[in-house]
């Protein structure tokens, strides 16, 4: 019966001691998934310089639950391993030194840009009037080529290639400056200016050079262009 008794001690004993032991084990400080993911942010946020009109959007992705990091006493460190592109999805590697452990965390970033998006489907032919264009923010790795700012700069343009809804109006989508357009030929240096007339031998968008030929001279310059049926030189 005494023996018995003493079994029953120490199993008892044993018992307790291994809930005492895990429960200490268990309550040993973890760095928190949040912790983690916010030294990814972090990171990634101060590699970016966006112009001061965008809207910039930094998010890690939730880590796996079952992930118990042991607290690291230093700043946990931040890298980008390989040569990754900042726009778009991101791995950044999150390391502690003592105790050393390392994880992965994917990060995903958007820089979005004030640019003139179509109200409506837009036809090839079709001449942009201010009702077919608003401004809408859209991100940046989405932009292709010259994209606008402001309806203005692209009212009374042409489509040369269809452009859905809600689509970016591109550089490369529209002609400014249209072959065989009459176009206004603006030279001038010093103050003082010179307007002329001649027919576009080329396309052309904003800031692109097209040929033009002199209503007068019949002379064929390059010239750049500077808006709707607006084109200059310099001399």
């Amino acid at each position: 019966m005494i023996q018995r008794t003493k079994l029953s001690f120490i199993w008892s004993f044993i018992g307790l001691s291994s809930i005492f032991f895990s429960t200490f084990i268990s309550a040993k400080p973890l760095t928190s998934q949040e912790q983690v993911q916010h030294a990814a942010e972090q990171y990634v946020s101060a590699q970016l310089d966006p112009p001061h009109n965008a809207t910039l959007h930094v998010e890690a992705a939730a880590l796996d639950s079952r992930l118990k990091l042991t607290s690291c006493p230093t700043p946990l460190e931040a890298s980008l391993p390989g040569k990754q592109n900042l726009s778009g999805n991101v791995t950044v590697l999150i390391r502690c030194d003592a105790p050393q452990w390392q994880v992965y965390v994917p990060v995903r970033t958007q820089l979005l840009l004030p640019r003139v998006v179509a109200t409506r489907p837009l036809a090839r032919g079709h001449v942009l009037t201010l009702s077919d264009l608003h401004i809408q923010p859209v991100e940046l790795r989405f932009q292709r080529g010259i994209s606008f700012e402001a309806p203005e700069q692209i009212i009374g343009a042409r489509i040369k290639r269809n452009v859905q809804m809600g689509d970016a109006v591109l550089g490369n989508d529209i002609c400014v400056v249209c072959r065989n357009d009459v176009v206004t030929i603006r030279a001038g240096s010093k103050g003082l200016s010179i307007m002329t007339k001649g027919v576009a031998l080329s396309d052309g968008s904003l800031g692109e050079q097209v040929r033009v030929q002199n209503s007068k001279s019949k002379r064929i310059i390059d010239a750049v262009v500077t808006g709707v049926s607006d084109v200059s030189v310099g001399y």
